[in-house]
């Protein structure tokens, strides 16, 4: 792809005069439309040191409103940063609906100076290449216009540039000792940077690559290339915003051509005396007070999402598993709806704000699966959205076990009598009246429904890197030592 790029390509400077003026005419028309329809837009710049990704940028922006706008300097990682999967920090600043993210380099760094400088190799570097795609057709997926420019210059040009900068004191710093390494190994960052071009051109986010020897020339293809973007996401958008918006539709299960499924072999008869449970308990929660300080001392992040029907103990099984740990090791997630802000992003955004970092355990009361369970059945999403979140979440999870995190999923269940037991007893009991809401029984009254979407939830969703552990919770005492024993076991395999 580099290799046989024409670098000697130029503008003329009248007529890049001309292309210019228009092109800022038309990008500052494209912004507006942007904001109007709602489009996120993400224009990425990679490229070697002092091809000139700061002027372009600069150029890029001046014709802007910088309302609409922020740009992002993504050097390497801080220290922070390092205990959170690699894609963390870049969900953080992906743009709400309507405005522009530019990123002078990306997350795309990590499979070129990687593997040269040994941190990323064999499997790992798999494993990054495929979660960088996955996270672009998520974005893009959700409408997000992802524009990305690599800007190329010959060896014997950046060090013609690099000297020149050198010969000012006023930019002599700006050429660091990494600069001059790449300089001299430019062979080899070629080869990293050819691999990361083409395993990350996808047709949802392609690359272009500029020819940034003439910077006139660059301009003008990095603006052409950003409003041909533009103007597709634009007119998308607008299609859209025409169509009439379909009823929410509940179509037949996939899974429901079985003649069993998931919930139809839970054995809710289960349960344990109180003294069974007094001492599984105690030796449970003992046990995973040890595997916490482990965790951290090893810097493995540990992620326990709960879901289950309501009233099925999700809060007491909660308060069990973290009634012996050290509170400053762990936190709790309560999930309610999302708020105008983070609706305003892709669903998962305020998810990926939430996890924790390494050494630490995060415990979400309600889930990312809010998308597939009762978004889908109160037609809160589309069908097109709830179909696609089975991909999207696949992926999520498998870029945070990429990452070294321990993830367990807990379906809580129990059976509608035993329901209906327990609203009754909330309604009844006046320290436990606030359990009980009208949307729990709007709930019940659609109990079909859900279980149809829970059971392809199960099958969907439970994969060999993250599957789900039905908990058979009709007994409470059961319930919350099946989880605490099974949370410890997970932790101590992979702690091996």
């Amino acid at each position: 792809m580099l290799k046989n790029v024409d670098l000697s390509r130029e503008v003329a400077k009248a007529e890049y005069k001309r292309l210019k003026g228009d092109a800022d005419l038309k990008l500052a028309d494209l912004q507006r439309q942007v904001k109007a329809l709602g489009v996120p837009v993400i224009i990425v710049f990679e490229g070697w040191s002092a091809s000139g990704k700061g002027t372009l940028i600069n150029q890029l922006i001046l014709p802007l409103d910088p309302r609409g706008f922020t740009v992002y300097s993504a050097s390497g990682p801080t220290e922070e940063e390092r205990f959170y999967p690699f894609l963390w920090r870049f969900w953080k600043h992906t743009p709400t609906r309507g405005r522009l993210a530019i990123f002078d380099r990306s997350w795309n760094r990590r499979v070129v100076t990687g593997p040269l400088e040994g941190q990323v190799k064999g499997k790992q570097l798999h494993q990054a290449f495929e979660d960088i795609r996955s996270f672009e057709r998520q974005l893009t997926d959700d409408g997000v216009v992802i524009v990305k420019c690599f800007l190329h210059i010959s060896k014997h040009e950046q060090k013609q540039r690099f000297g020149a900068l050198r010969e000012n004191a006023a930019t002599a710093w700006r050429v660091t000792e990494a600069d001059l390494q790449q300089n001299q190994q430019y062979g080899e960052h070629l080869a990293a940077a050819e691999d990361m071009l083409t395993e990350t051109d996808t047709e949802y986010a392609p690359w272009t690559v500029v020819e940034a020897h003439d910077r006139r020339f660059a301009t003008l293809k990095v603006f052409a290339t950003v409003i041909d973007a533009l103007e597709r996401g634009v007119a998308v958008a607008g299609r859209k915003a025409d169509e009439p918006q379909a009823p929410p539709v509940q179509p037949v299960s996939a899974i429901n051509a079985f003649k069993t499924t998931a919930l139809d072999h839970v054995d809710l008869s289960l349960s344990l005396t109180a003294e069974e449970y007094a001492d599984r308990l105690k030796e449970a929660q003992t046990r995973l007070r040890e595997l916490e300080h482990q965790i951290y001392r090893r810097r493995m992040p540990v992620v326990i999402a709960y879901e289950g029907w309501d009233a099925a103990g999700k809060g007491g099984n909660i308060r069990r598993l973290t009634q012996n740990l050290d509170p400053r090791g762990y936190e709790v997630v309560p999930i309610a709806a999302p708020n105008d802000i983070e609706k305003a992003h892709h669903y998962l955004w305020r998810f990926w704000a939430q996890l924790p970092k390494a050494g630490h355990i995060a415990i979400f009361d309600r889930t990312w699966y809010g998308r597939v369970l009762v978004e889908r059945v109160e037609g809160f999403c589309t069908e097109e959205q709830w179909r696609r979140a089975y991909r999207e979440i696949n992926a999520m999870e498998q870029q945070l076990v990429h990452f070294g995190t321990v993830l367990l999923k807990f379906w809580l269940h129990i059976d509608p009598d035993e329901q209906l037991r327990r609203f009754r007893e909330r309604q009844e009991d006046a320290h436990k009246q606030w359990k009980i809401t009208d949307e729990d029984w709007r709930n019940r009254a659609k109990l079909d429904q859900y279980r149809d979407a829970v059971e392809e939830m199960l099958y969907r969703t439970s994969t060999p890197y993250a599957p789900w552990t039905i908990v058979e919770s009709n007994c409470k005492r059961h319930a919350r030592v099946k989880v605490l024993e099974t949370v410890c076991e997970a932790i101590r395999q992979r702690l091996g």
